[in-house]
């Protein structure tokens, strides 16, 4: 027969989903009656207090109070326990309707489960009791069916209601979409379109643009943008916010701003769209001058926002602007959401604030293995490898499993604070785990490990027993390890392969030049430089930069542009005659980005990582920790006269290279002089 949707059907949707448990009740049912018949007797059991569906009734059931029950388990949340009552209504009084709100309330326990066999119960008993559904009621059919995945069942339940209102048909679509179905949302858009025209409804026009969001469809959703043209609706709240992230997912960013700016009243949600937008597309200085223009126009900030520019922070490196977020955050009152905590981590992080992060860390009241790859990865760049293992162990402890990313952050930690065998045994935990064999980029952790204890042979023979094809990173931390041992035959070799792969990069050049120099090499180091001009390549002017009192200040190799440039050298000066009496000795055998011009003078004094410290010693209080970035990686030079001015001045200094940070303290550096 003919399934037709009238409030009493002589095939009702629940028998279609049904039919298989019931042949299993049957069954059941077949078998207790032989087991009967055989006199065999089941081991008693102590009486123990049941739940409330499951209640043997010696009287027939008083519906109030069942459906008064039943409204109340959904009010706690104990959806099962509703969904099982409805078997005492059904068979206490199968053919009595419930009242409108029980109903109401079983579609809420039933979606929330996400069960089709739940789904169908409530409308079986719907269509056998003779209960007539409102549209509302209706509605909330349409969506508990698409809730649970019945989406055939759905439609039927859609062609056949009396009447749809433009709630019915965004209630519809929206399933669609959630479904992944966004061109049978489309669909339907178009059939309503034709039914009604501009009388569509902004709601149902928002559901249309997401599905054009989600088939990435930008023809589909200039079409819908001319609809809101047509219909006027601009001034709707979200409608253009639909459009901005349906421009931005399609990668037309500036499609974007060009509605942002078309809006005559934005929203908190048509600001935070379009600084999510800039975000999302890495235009992190757009973002903020839109985040200062939000500030400006009296917009009220809520959690995305923060979340939001917390991650523009942390791109931009704007420390100071994070404390300052994160502390209006906390007087307001709000809670951050977890993307949110999870970027104020990886920012404190970045900056070496370790102990901001980790408190942040500890107050989050959810995590996710994102926040603790962030914290992990974070202890390793440091140096502070005991504390990233011990992370990486809490981890394991509560159950969670780690993926690459965690594997890779805590044999950084191993590489960086040089614990071999720790790095070993992780390493081996990776390889027994199917999910999680290692990569490329877990081999190079390995190979510098090795190398950072002397061991180029096993170094070298992870590259030739690797499963995978040695990448550029591998041969890079072979050929980092063959510099610091001073191996010239070994670091021949990676470097050969490392130009074969890269030969645009010029800090491969960098790294070949200086071992020969150090080793006195110079017809060696000649030919290096040889084959950097002929190739045209050379290294842009190194810089480094400090802030001091929240605005950055940049130098160069032999800067003089600062103001306070005589003050800078004649503290340098100081500084240089001090640390000569405790022993310093200018390294002669290097070449750096710094000095790497035509005449190949090698001027160390002068490097900016210097001129930067010296500026910060002169601009700041006598206690207060320097951090220094810059652009390349720190050389030998500079990095022991930091030691020294560490253990004369008592101050510590953090450098931020190329490669990771520096943290000085007392004559002493984080790395282990070993990067």
């Amino acid at each position: 027969m003919e399934l037709q949707l009238t409030p009493l059907r002589s095939l009702p949707l629940y028998y279609r989903t049904t039919t298989k448990a019931t042949a299993t009740a049957t069954a059941n049912t077949v078998s207790a009656c032989s087991v009967e018949s055989q006199a065999l007797k089941p081991r008693p059991q102590l009486p123990r207090q049941a739940p409330f569906h499951s209640r043997r009734r010696s009287s027939p059931v008083h519906l109030p109070s069942l459906c008064a029950a039943i409204e109340r388990l959904v009010a706690e949340g104990r959806h099962r326990e509703a969904c099982d009552a409805l078997r005492d209504a059904r068979a206490g009084a199968p053919f009595v309707a419930l009242p409108a709100s029980t109903y109401d309330a079983l579609v809420t326990a039933a979606s929330a489960l996400r069960e089709a066999g739940s789904a169908a119960g409530v409308l079986w008993h719907m269509e056998s009791s003779g209960f007539e559904p409102d549209q509302y009621m209706w509605n909330r059919v349409l969506g508990m069916y698409l809730v649970c995945g019945m989406l055939a069942e759905a439609r039927e339940v859609f062609d056949g209601m009396p009447t749809r209102s433009r709630v019915t048909w965004g209630v519809m679509m929206g399933g669609l979409v959630a479904a992944k179905r966004p061109r049978g949302a489309l669909a339907l858009f178009g059939e309503l379109w034709e039914e009604v025209g501009v009388g569509v409804g902004p709601r149902v026009v928002v559901v249309a643009v997401r599905a054009a969001t989600v088939l990435g469809s930008v023809h589909a959703g200039r079409e819908l943008h001319c609809c809101v043209a047509k219909m006027g609706m601009f001034e709707d709240q979200y409608l253009p916010c639909a459009l901005i992230d349906m421009y931005s997912k399609c990668g037309l960013i500036d499609e974007a701003r060009q509605v942002f700016d078309g809006i005559p009243w934005r929203s908190v949600v048509a600001w935070n769209t379009m600084l999510a937008a800039y975000s999302l597309h890495g235009r992190s200085e757009e973002a903020l001058d839109l985040y200062h223009s939000m500030c400006e126009s009296g917009a009220s900030l809520d959690q995305f926002t923060f979340s939001t520019m917390l991650r523009v922070f942390s791109k931009l490196g704007l420390l100071e602007h994070a404390k300052q977020i994160h502390a209006g955050l906390i007087q307001s009152g709000l809670q951050m959401d977890i993307v949110g905590n999870t970027a104020l981590v990886d920012l404190y992080c970045k900056w070496g604030q370790m102990e901001d992060a980790r408190h942040v860390f500890e107050r989050m009241p959810s995590r996710n293995l994102i926040s603790w790859n962030a914290l992990i990865a974070g202890y390793g760049y440091h140096g502070m490898g005991s504390k990233a293992i011990e992370m990486f162990e809490r981890l394991l402890t509560e159950g969670i499993a780690p993926n690459h990313v965690t594997f890779l952050g805590v044999l950084n930690a191993c590489r960086f604070s040089g614990f071999i065998d720790k790095g070993k045994r992780i390493f081996q935990l990776m390889t027994q785990n199917p999910k999680t064999r290692p990569r490329a980029m877990h081999y190079a952790c390995v190979i510098e490990l090795f190398g950072r204890q002397g061991l180029l042979d096993e170094a070298y023979s992870v590259i030739r027993k690797s499963p995978v094809t040695p990448t550029a990173n591998m041969w890079g931390a072979l050929l980092t390890a063959s510099r610091m041992n001073k191996n010239i035959q070994l670091a021949r070799l990676a470097a050969e392969q490392l130009l074969a792969m890269e030969p645009q990069k010029v800090n491969n050049y960098i790294v070949l030049l200086n071992l020969y120099m150090n080793s006195g090499k110079r017809d060696e180091a000649l030919t290096v430089v040889s084959t950097l001009k002929r190739a045209g390549l050379y290294m842009s002017a190194a810089c480094s930069w400090i802030t001091v009192k929240k605005k950055d200040h940049r130098f160069f190799f032999n800067d003089c542009l600062n103001p306070k440039s005589s003050e800078i050298y004649q503290r340098l000066d100081t500084l240089m005659e001090v640390i000569k009496e405790l022993g310093y000795v200018v390294e002669e055998d290097e070449l750096l980005p710094d000095i790497l011009h035509d005449e190949q003078k090698t001027l160390k004094m002068f490097h900016s990582e210097k001129l930067a410290v010296a500026f910060g010693l002169i601009s700041t209080s006598p206690s207060a920790p320097l951090t220094i970035n810059q652009s390349h990686r720190l050389c030998h030079d500079c990095h022991n006269v930091i030691k020294f001015v560490t253990q004369v001045t008592k101050r510590e200094i953090t450098v931020r290279d190329a490669s990771r940070f520096h943290h000085f303290k007392l004559g002493t550096c984080s790395c282990g002089d070993y990067w």
